[in-house]
């Protein structure tokens, strides 16, 4: 196969599967829905649990996108250094952000900073943003396909803070974010926590924590005890689905870290709405490619 056609192949998958992703939460995702829909006791929160039941029904039957707000398109790509497309990789998933654009349809989400125009294809300075990981020696592609929506994933905060202020400081920030915006953000929610030496950094992870599938937790054992306080601090916040009070308020909490500079914690949170719409998918060096996100699926 030529490169032109490998390409246009690999284009054609990913546009499908991010149009796919508009409308199909993960497996994951859909199955904790239902996981606290069956617990609640809150009479509006019941019912709120059954519209979105609905809503992913309806969905899939009118073949439409599951929030009118289809987000700015974020990629985060694992790839190996023989991988055969690592040098068309960025430019083919704007092509694939094109395509499914007018194909899904997405919402127009790519407004140009300053000049104040939609680009009227989600594609522009910057946007789709493709995060890089490069593994040596390896001939596979991972991407990661989120949508981050302008109510829940975009207005994340970070901060630096005094090492004082310790772990009890970087619990404290989160917490007060949860309060002061969580209501906002469509819970339950996924709540994404970075914490290292820097706002990048922690920024970047943060997203990333949003990335990994429900019921995983960090590999460090005191970094998994903060994330099951946090979400049963943030739970006994009673926000509930829509914020209209409940008896759980987050899909879980998930926290990555590095190692950081004494002097500094590095603390940052995201956000992922109840309709978390994210996707996991591997190519091979033939393009060959495996969905562990949205099982049985055939593009």
């Amino acid at each position: 196969m030529s490169k032109e056609a490998q390409v246009e192949k690999m284009t054609d998958i990913m546009a499908k599967f991010v149009g796919y992703t508009a409308k199909v939460l993960p497996d994951d995702v859909a199955a904790k829905l239902k996981e606290l829909a069956d617990k609640e006791t809150v009479p509006i929160a019941k019912l709120l649990y059954e519209t979105y039941a609905k809503n992913q029904k309806l969905a899939k039957e009118l073949n439409r996108p599951s929030c009118q707000d289809t987000g700015v398109l974020q990629y985060f790509v694992k790839c190996g250094t023989n991988f055969p497309l690592i040098g068309e990789l960025e430019g083919l998933l704007k092509e694939a952000t094109v395509r499914a654009t007018f194909a899904t349809p997405l919402r127009h989400n790519s407004v140009e900073t300053f000049d104040e125009y939609n680009t009227g294809k989600n594609v522009g300075k910057g946007t789709p943003t493709v995060f890089w990981e490069i593994v040596p020696d390896s001939d596979e592609c991972v991407i990661d396909t989120y949508m981050a929506g302008g109510g829940c994933t975009l207005p994340g905060h970070a901060m630096v803070l005094m090492p004082g202020e310790g772990y009890e400081g970087v619990t404290k920030f989160v917490l007060q974010r949860m309060y002061t915006y969580g209501p906002n953000a469509c819970p339950p929610f996924l709540v994404g926590v970075g914490v290292a030496t820097s706002v990048e950094t922690a920024a970047l992870l943060s997203k990333k924590a949003l990335m990994r599938p429900l019921g995983t937790h960090n590999p460090n054992k005191r970094a998994a005890e903060m994330e099951r306080l946090l979400e049963d601090g943030i739970n006994k916040m009673g926000l509930g689905p829509q914020g209209m009070t409940g008896s759980a308020s987050v899909l879980g909490v998930h926290i990555e870290n590095t190692a950081r500079h004494p002097s500094a914690i590095g603390v940052a949170v995201n956000i992922g709405c109840w309709n978390h719409r994210r996707g996991h998918i591997i190519f091979d060096k033939d393009l060959n490619y495996t969905i562990t996100s949205h099982k049985g699926v055939e593009l």
